[in-house]
């Protein structure tokens, strides 16, 4: 995967954690910048991976390991999407 340099505004208290080198800090800090990108479905969990250059299951497992949802559908909108099911394939 190419990797570029590219200005970022930051805090300048934040300036140690992003100047780390350490890879597995570089994927977690390049896989929370773009999760709200997945989280307004601009983009897939898969479209994410590829950038990432991960596989889309471990990427789905570390957004989960933070506590971020795989399926970010509200309650309601599930029971909704299963009585739809259940009227059209039957109980």
């Amino acid at each position: 995967m190419e990797m570029i340099s590219v200005p970022v505004t930051v805090p300048r208290a934040m300036i140690p954690f992003v100047n780390d080198s350490d890879d597995h800090r570089t994927f977690e800090r390049n896989a929370m910048m773009i999760y709200p990108y997945i989280q307004d479905l601009t983009i897939s969990h898969g479209r994410a991976a590829e950038i990432l250059g991960v596989n889309k299951l471990d990427l789905i497992d570390f957004y989960c390991s933070m506590g971020l949802p795989y399926l970010n559908q509200s309650i309601k909108d599930l029971e909704e999407e299963i009585a739809s099911f259940q009227e059209k394939f039957g109980k």
